[in-house]
């Protein structure tokens, strides 16, 4: 990694704090595994699939961590061009505009700037993977029966926000010089989530000619 990403992808960038796999826990262990897998150049098509003899809950759950640390990291570095002036509305071009919604403060899907949205999201999601009673982290504590409905709606708000760094700050990225690492990261959540049928079609359609280029 040149000297420059490594400023770019530094920990002071993460627009939130890591959470981290406990050591000595299935987790940690399947999360080495997934990273392995990565480090090894293998096809992310390949490195995507469920290990043999592993849960897929298990698997699901480690990823969406990881996808919400990545993707943190991506908006993190440029968050300072992110702003209420730049992206009064949370979009990604004309076409599609996204509202925010929730169980508290917004019930009814509410239009916000982009920063406001992006800070919301990231909260919610904190909340959702730290919640024990949703993502167990004990051997042997079952997943609920919402555990799939709950990742489904973290996968494909998170793809709301490559949707709106690929449309509105692509050219921050490349300034930086790590549209590579942005592309990898894209590539390795969108053959995850096509693997397991984790989000819509239509909601992966502000993307799809990019994708169909880049995801053969």
């Amino acid at each position: 990694m040149s000297h420059a990403l490594k400023q770019v992808f530094n920990k002071d960038k993460t627009f939130r704090p890591k959470r981290k796999f406990e050591p000595g826990t299935q987790r940690f262990e399947l999360h080495k595994k997934a990273q392995a897998s990565l480090n090894a150049g293998l096809d992310l098509k390949v490195a995507v699939q469920l290990p043999p003899g592993e849960e897929q809950n298990d698997w699901v759950a480690v990823h969406v961590v990881d996808f919400f640390n990545r993707i943190n990291l991506i908006y993190g570095t440029i968050s300072d061009s992110c702003s209420e002036q730049s992206c009064p509305v949370m979009s990604g071009g004309p076409r599609y505009e996204y509202r925010w919604q929730d169980e508290h403060k917004y019930r009814k899907p509410t239009a916000l700037s982009a920063p406001q949205y992006m800070n919301l999201l990231m909260d919610w999601i904190e909340v959702q993977i730290n919640n024990e009673d949703i993502f167990p982290t004990n051997v042997g504590t079952p997943f609920p029966k919402n555990f799939l409905p709950v990742v489904k709606k973290i996968l494909s708000r998170l793809f709301r926000v490559f949707v709106h760094v690929y449309i509105h700050h692509f050219d921050r990225i490349t300034q930086m010089g790590s549209e590579a690492h942005v592309n990898t990261c894209y590539k390795h959540f969108y053959y995850f989530v096509k693997e397991f049928n984790l989000i819509d079609t239509k909601e992966l359609e502000p993307l799809k000619e990019m994708t169909s280029r880049m995801c053969h």
